[in-house]
């Protein structure tokens, strides 16, 4: 199933890449939105710092959630090779939690759940084990090409009992009318509709 839909993927931006209008849609089908009411967390999910942090930061001096949930990443290969050489390098959740401290956000209010996560479906497994209401709203915090994956997987985590108000970083450099253009965004889109592929076809990744 990945394999054709990589084949597919593939022929539908080929066939795309004379026609500005189809390469547009291709991308805004990644994007959603939903309408901001007050929740119980905020989530900036790991990568693109700081973008996501800086999001995450003004949604709760705006008020809508007490509390900013940052997921710890579980250590690679390459970081405990590295520890075992001796060499500290900073881990991605802790240049985030850095990044919500400089814009603001006291420490009282930053939650690091007790569960890692290497990737969107654990982080957001994390979150949701470490929330005190189950029910609860949530706001998650990402790039515009990830919203709609991240609101699948967080609908197939808590099985519909926890709303997703799923929130794109304003900041964040992806451009829906040029992103075939810069090589990082063709990888990062090629990357969402594996994905989307994979969760329709019951591996949710």
């Amino acid at each position: 199933m990945l394999r054709c839909g990589a084949v597919g993927l593939a022929g539908v931006l080929s066939a795309g890449f004379f026609h500005a209008p189809i390469l547009r849609e291709i991308a805004s089908f990644l994007i959603v939105e939903d309408s901001l009411q007050p929740a119980a967390a905020i989530v900036a999910l790991g990568g693109q710092t700081p973008f996501r942090e800086i999001e995450a930061a003004k949604l709760y001096h705006a008020g809508w959630a007490p509390q900013v949930f940052v997921v710890r990443e579980a250590a690679s290969d390459e970081s405990q090779a590295l520890q075992q050489l001796g060499i500290k390098k900073p881990q991605s959740w802790e240049l985030s939690r850095a990044v919500l401290v400089q814009q603001g956000v006291p420490p009282s209010a930053l939650v690091i759940p007790k569960d890692e996560g290497m990737g969107t479906l654990e982080e957001l497994q994390a979150v949701y084990a470490a929330l005190e209401h189950k029910n609860a709203a949530v706001i998650l915090v990402t790039s515009k090409y990830h919203t709609r994956r991240t609101r699948l997987t967080w609908n197939y985590i808590t099985a519909g009992r926890s709303q997703p108000i799923v929130r794109a970083a304003s900041q964040d450099p992806f451009d829906p009318d040029h992103w075939w253009q810069e090589r990082r965004f063709i990888l990062s889109v090629v990357r969402e509709y594996l994905g989307i592929v994979n969760y329709y076809a019951g591996f949710v990744v």
